[in-house]
């Protein structure tokens, strides 16, 4: 009985492995973001139809992109590139329903999808929570 605990202790044991996958999706600081956008404003009226997007620059790392996308659902996501360190140049600017990184490799994502154009990257966008509560949308993480 004890040579089959040893064997089955080994057999274990060796069947585990270290995870030596790097997670290089920690570039950005993780701030907490609570933001109410009441819709019968005007300053969010753009959220009103499918593809508006509004920006709100007092959350998140650099600020946060919120879109309509469609049927009363909205999506919330970090305006900085999750592929860089935070910097002067890893702000995302909006070119109608996608962001373009100002930094030399110039990624581009959906606000809709969050995933990048073109050759894959190990991070797509940081999404918030976005929920509508009445005539008011809530971005929170």
């Amino acid at each position: 009985m004890k040579r089959f605990l040893l064997g089955f202790s080994l057999i274990i044991l060796t069947a585990c492995s270290s995870d030596n996958s790097v997670n290089n999706c920690n570039f950005l600081l993780d701030l907490n973001v609570n933001a109410s956008l009441n819709l019968s404003l005007p300053q969010y009226a753009p959220l009103l139809v499918t593809s508006g997007v509004y920006f709100e620059p007092s959350q998140g790392n650099k600020g946060i992109y919120i879109i309509n996308t469609g049927n009363d659902t909205y999506r919330a996501w970090d305006a900085t590139d999750p592929n860089h360190v935070v910097s002067s140049c890893s702000f995302l600017q909006r070119d109608g329903v996608n962001v373009t990184c100002g930094c030399d490799d110039q990624n581009e994502y959906s606000l809709f999808t969050g995933q990048n154009f073109g050759d894959p990257l190990p991070c797509g966008l940081f999404e918030y929570r976005a929920t509508l509560s009445g005539n008011t949308v809530v971005v929170s993480n």
